[in-house]
């Protein structure tokens, strides 16, 4: 495979460096098609998503590559985090392979060139289709967060198939603060307000979804579900990187910042069971953290997750991921006498 052959050269480069470099050449490829509903085609929050596999938020911070993305097979594509204002991020070097480990240390600080630059390259594809998440998040330096994640709400919801809400990087300072009880619902209400306020029409109002941090205690995860429900939220995406630093063999392995990858996995699917048991099964769930294969994908899947996400394994295992995990996991699903994904959501 040409990504096998390339690898030694892409890893000869600084992550972040290799990573500017694959978006600029996805910007150069021509149009593919998109995927089409197919045996593998699930309802969430009243949008039909053509398979289950969807692009984490992180590798299209600016919203530049989101059809690129869709021609790989991925049946959505979450873009962001984009903030009100541009921002720089977090000092470099902020991104780190663990190659030993198969994962990835960021502490990016959501850098963007912000909301404003955002809109209108999202606006100009718009009438291209395809499910295209759009994941806020609030400037490092804001007065008030609140008001920030407001301000992306009335700037992007008229663009968006949904709406991510992100409270659960570790890498802005006070972010995950947000999670709390009394400060998640003041969060929720104000980005509610702001949506209908520029959203008139039931039909062009993107439902809004939540993204948690795997590093949650009982009482958080109860609260954060009862919050879900009482809010009318469209889904919750379980869970970002971890600051929680497992058995690890890369030298990288004390860098500051959330962890992803393979070590996440174990961690993210217990996420998504304790989800699963707080809300009953009564809300969506997207499964994140860990996901490399499609054998992990549908242990996600039979755990209560709706949709799966992912991103670093791209890293790893190259451009040609997504339909990979799409064809076998088509296979697993007849195997174990499945005519649905719907069927097999959370029966484990």
């Amino acid at each position: 495979m040409l990504f096998d052959l390339l690898r030694p050269a892409i890893f000869a480069l600084d992550p972040e460096r290799a990573h500017g470099l694959t978006v600029a050449a996805l910007k150069t490829m021509p149009a593919a098609p998109k995927p089409v509903p197919g045996a593998l085609a699930c309802d969430v929050a009243g949008l039909t998503f053509p398979n289950p596999i969807g692009l984490a938020a992180g590798f299209d911070k600016n919203g530049e590559v989101p059809d690129a993305m869709l021609g790989l097979g991925f049946g959505s594509v979450e873009v962001g985090s984009i903030t009100p204002r541009p921002q720089e991020g977090n000092p470099k070097p902020r991104l780190f392979r663990l190659a030993e480990d198969r994962a990835v240390i960021n502490r990016m600080g959501f850098n963007n060139r912000g909301g404003e630059e955002a809109a209108a390259r999202l606006s100009a594809r718009k009438h291209r289709g395809g499910i295209v998440g759009i994941n806020v998040g609030a400037n490092k330096d804001s007065a008030d967060r609140v008001v920030d994640y407001a301000a992306m709400t009335h700037l992007m919801a008229p663009l968006a198939s949904y709406l991510a809400i992100n409270i659960s990087s570790p890498n802005t300072p006070g972010l995950r603060a947000l999670q709390d009880e009394g400060a998640l619902v003041g969060l929720i209400e104000g980005v509610m307000e702001a949506r209908a306020e520029v959203c008139r029409d039931e039909a062009d109002t993107p439902p809004v979804f939540l993204k948690v941090a795997p590093d949650l205690e009982t009482a958080d995860i109860d609260a954060i579900a009862r919050i879900a429900l009482d809010t009318g939220l469209g889904a919750l995406i379980v869970s970002n990187t971890t600051i929680a630093r497992p058995d690890l063999a890369s030298r990288h392995r004390e860098e500051t910042g959330g962890l992803s990858g393979a070590p996440l996995r174990e961690l993210a699917l217990q996420r998504v069971r304790d989800f699963r048991e707080a809300t009953g099964g009564a809300i969506p769930l997207v499964g994140v953290g860990g996901i490399a294969s499609a054998e992990d994908a549908w242990a996600r899947i039979r755990a209560g997750a709706s949709l799966v996400q992912l991103y670093s394994a791209l890293v790893y295992e190259g451009p040609g991921l997504a339909r990979r995990i799409v064809r076998d996991l088509e296979t697993l699903m007849r195997r174990d006498g499945f005519a649905s994904i719907a069927e097999a959501i959370g029966s484990e």
